[in-house]
């Protein structure tokens, strides 16, 4: 294991950034539109609400790989032509996002319903009190399903590999083909995996009992 990092550094730290790069960048999408979503779930207009439970269910239903392939291999047909890390990485928005809004929007109805009339009362309008009142209170309470869901980000980031997208299990793979030493090259990509998920689920521990301190 120690004279493939050797070898093979350069290889293995190329796609290591192209796994932290994939991961950061669907991580803070799939946030952004997950939170969306999970605010179109919990609307009173009917087409939004179904809007928002059309793409959770359809996202969460699907297979990553299918959702993946998808923007790899469907869409340059239409002349939408995509490499691996980009539709690897959008792919994997779009399916994490879709947990990300069940997550969130269990949060919201976690939230005392008193909050957002209290809200309405002061004078603030619906977005309003959705960004300064319930979603920080929503968020709080979701810390621990939501670091999972971050954590599983990470590990599934490892489907740019189906793809060519050059990330740290493609990496790996070829390594493994080069030297035939799958159970080296393996556990030390399975190593380097543990050092991303670790120090994240130590931080969302951590995070979850200071807010809970507070």
């Amino acid at each position: 294991m120690l004279s493939i990092w050797q070898t093979y550094q350069g290889d293995i730290l190329s796609g290591l950034k192209i796994t932290l790069f994939a991961s950061l960048t669907a991580l803070f999408f799939s946030l952004i539109i997950g939170t969306m979503m999970a605010i179109f779930q919990i609307s009173k207009n009917k087409w939004v609400k179904v809007l928002g439970n059309s793409y959770v269910n359809l996202f969460r239903n699907l297979p990553l790989l299918i959702v993946v392939m998808f923007f790899f291999v469907v869409m340059p047909l239409y002349g939408f032509k995509l490499d691996g890390i980009a539709a690897g990485t959008i792919g994997l928005t779009l399916y994490t996002s879709a947990f990300i809004a069940d997550t969130v929007r269990a949060g919201i109805e976690g939230v005392p319903k008193g909050q957002m009339e209290a809200g309405i009362a002061s004078g603030l309008n619906y977005r309003q009190v959705m960004i300064y009142i319930v979603l920080p209170q929503a968020f709080k309470i979701v810390i621990p399903p939501l670091g999972n869901q971050f954590i599983n980000l990470v590990k599934n980031s490892s489907i740019l590999a189906m793809v060519t997208g050059a990330d740290l299990m493609y990496q790996g793979d070829l390594v493994a083909s080069t030297t035939f030493n799958t159970i080296g090259t393996y556990t030390l990509i399975g190593l380097i995996y543990l050092l991303l998920t670790l120090p994240l689920s130590y931080f969302m521990k951590y995070l979850e009992t200071k807010l809970a301190s507070n």
